[in-house]
């Protein structure tokens, strides 16, 4: 794979959500420690696009709407676009592409497109033929295989060594800066412990119950904890609804950068949350984590691996769904306020207990 090691601009392209390209994180560390004279441009989706911020081996960023990742065909009809991609890709004159995708995506869409761009290396993990699109094709990988594993074997396979396996995000000063500001905004102290609870998902299957969340936030409140309820504008109604059932409770939405809010994930004692960004960045922080984890995926492939974590789940027969809306109730995340302060509890009490040796 000596052609690989030679790359010195190299395409890397993960086009959904930003919790997917925080976990690229190790593996294009890997590409830059082994050959620290390429140039890494991520392809990424206008959401993905804000996670290079918290990549330092990341030189440049592409942002693209893809149409092999449109979910439920609202992209217009529009060839013309898929051409100009290939142009604008032509253009930067790439040695080599690493796809990246999870289990259930195919690297043969954004492979050919690599391949009418002229870039001559492709590299992609599949379970599908494709011919020769891909110039390197893994095949084999597990389904619960956790995602940063997925991502390093692709590059190691090419010759790159990684040398930490871990989720890490670099946090800017002025991020951390801001923290005081943003909690005295919401009435926190800077000094003050706080729980930050994110009570939104991109799917409706994988959101525990909004009122649950506020009943939860509110024995919360009832046992001492202050606690700042955080999500992006189109999650308000969300947060509003939690602040209903704990008036007492703190909420921030949509008014940090991302670097910001994983400031400010740093600096919460706990974070309870869906299977969403802030669990992966509660990883990539070590902050201690209680998630709600629905049974839309396999556990092993996302979760937490370097952080005290507790994920939540009841077993069901349709474990796993991959479903975007869960059409019997979310029967798998029936668990009581009660019982997840108690884990909440369990969590805090082990952490401190370790913080204390």
């Amino acid at each position: 794979m000596k052609e690989w090691l030679a790359a010195r601009n190299i395409l890397a392209m993960r086009l959904d959500n930003i919790g997917d390209v925080i976990m690229l994180g190790p593996a294009l560390r890997a590409v830059k420690e082994t050959s620290p004279q390429a140039r890494i441009t991520l392809l990424a989706s206008p959401a993905g696009t804000t996670a290079a911020s918290l990549l330092p081996w990341i030189d440049n960023v592409i942002t693209w709407r893809a149409i092999w990742q449109d979910v439920g065909g609202r992209m217009p009809f529009d060839p013309i676009r898929e051409l100009h991609l290939i142009k604008l890709l032509s253009e930067q004159r790439f040695d080599a592409a690493l796809i990246f995708t999870s289990f259930s995506q195919t690297p043969h869409a954004p492979g050919y497109i690599c391949y009418l761009a002229g870039i001559p290396l492709r590299a992609g993990e599949s379970k599908e033929f494709g011919g020769s699109i891909l110039t390197t094709e893994l095949r084999g990988a597990l389904d619960t295989l956790h995602q940063v594993e997925r991502n390093l074997r692709l590059v190691e396979c090419l010759g790159y060594v990684a040398r930490e396996r871990q989720l890490m995000v670099a946090l800017p000063e002025q991020a951390r800066a801001a923290v005081p500001t943003l909690l005295a905004k919401v009435g926190l102290d800077a000094d003050t412990p706080f729980i930050l609870l994110h009570p939104g998902a991109s799917a409706q299957a994988r959101r525990y119950p909004v009122e649950r969340f506020g009943l939860l936030t509110r024995v919360l409140n009832q046992k001492g904890w202050s606690v700042l309820v955080t999500g992006v504008e189109r999650e308000a109604a969300l947060v509003d609804a939690v602040l209903q059932h704990a008036p007492k409770a703190h909420g921030l939405v949509g008014e940090t950068t991302l670097p910001e809010y994983a400031a400010l994930i740093e600096r919460a004692s706990l974070v309870v949350c869906n299977d969403t960004l802030p669990m992966h960045l509660a990883d990539a922080l070590r902050t201690p984590t209680v998630v709600l984890f629905s049974g839309t995926d396999y556990e092993e492939q996302w979760q937490p691996r370097a952080t005290r974590a507790t994920l939540l789940r009841l077993p069901t027969p349709c474990h796993p769904c991959y479903l975007f809306e869960c059409p019997i109730g979310l029967a798998c995340l029936d668990i009581s306020p009660q019982e997840i302060a108690e884990e909440i509890e369990a969590v805090l009490t082990d952490t401190r207990s370790h913080q204390d040796r």
